[in-house]
């Protein structure tokens, strides 16, 4: 089943994080740069099925990367439950998938005390909701594989 925006759902480590409307339009985003495929084991899914997550690499309680592009993938439950549940083997996929420099700035910025305020988060949604149209505008006009989409600031 869906979240509903405002719905409470656990981390990694077991504490309530909020799906919030930024967090809706973020994981849409991911999903949609991969055209809904598993980054994991390339499992084609349905737009709009709830069997493709947006898995996060970093924990959604750190705020500085949790609307951050290159710290999400779109993965499979079971994909998502396989690297959840071995950080180790999850690491190692992060800096495959990035690249040991991309994921370094990621990891960075988690580590900062940059403090994303929560009156933002409207702000955010909506920026993320542009990038949406944007990339299934350009879904439409025919582009195929991976598709970046702009990071929030």
């Amino acid at each position: 089943m869906a979240n509903p925006a405002g719905q409470l759902q656990a981390d990694r480590q077991g504490a309530p994080v909020k799906i919030s409307p930024a967090d809706q339009a973020f994981a849409k985003c991911v999903k949609w740069r991969v055209n809904w495929v598993c980054e994991s084991c390339g499992k084609q899914y349905e737009e709009g099925s709830q069997g493709l997550h947006c898995s996060h690499f970093f924990s959604r309680r750190h705020r500085a990367t949790r609307w951050h592009p290159d710290n999400a993938a779109a993965h499979c439950f079971s994909c998502h439950q396989k690297l959840g549940g071995n950080p180790v083997e999850f690491y190692r996929w992060i800096e495959n998938h990035l690249g040991a420099a991309r994921l370094q700035i990621v990891e960075d910025l988690k580590n900062s005390i940059i403090k994303i305020p929560k009156s933002e988060e409207k702000e955010i949604a909506r920026h993320y909701r542009e990038e949406l149209k944007r990339l299934k505008d350009r879904r439409d006009s025919g582009e195929t594989g991976y598709l970046e989409f702009e990071g929030w600031q």
